[in-house]
């Protein structure tokens, strides 16, 4: 098992202990509108709706963190593991991995800046409403 692997699977232990993150994990939907495949008829390419969901860790930032520019008092921080966050169709998950970008709306509120730690693990999300 590599790093990132063992990374991942005791970041999911932890979500899932009741003396750990167990209370503090909540289920996330993010949402991201793109243009669909070119329409010859209309001459217009429909918006498609993208979402993708799984489950993650909200968190605030530290007050020497807050610039009140990049990242105001009222952003939130969210923590969520890269293999558990999937592409929904309906209410089915597929197979896909779901990378947030910058603009989508995750739990109700826009992604100002997405990142990922060294091993790509986990994606950090910064949220504004």
């Amino acid at each position: 098992m590599g790093m990132r692997e063992e990374i991942q699977a005791e970041m999911a232990e932890a979500f899932d202990d009741p003396d750990g993150l167990a209370d503090a994990v909540k289920p996330v939907l993010g949402v991201r509108k793109v243009a669909g495949e070119y329409d010859p008829d209309t001459g217009t390419a429909p918006e498609v709706v993208v979402t993708y969901g799984g489950r993650g860790v909200f968190g605030s930032y530290l007050a020497k963190e807050i610039d009140g520019s990049l990242i105001q008092t009222t952003d939130e921080k969210l923590l969520i593991l890269q293999n558990e966050l999937f592409v929904t169709v309906g209410v089915v998950s597929t197979e896909i991995v779901a990378e947030p970008k910058i603009g989508d709306i995750v739990a109700g509120k826009r992604a100002l800046n997405v990142s990922q730690d060294p091993v790509g693990a986990t994606w950090t999300i910064q949220l504004r409403v």
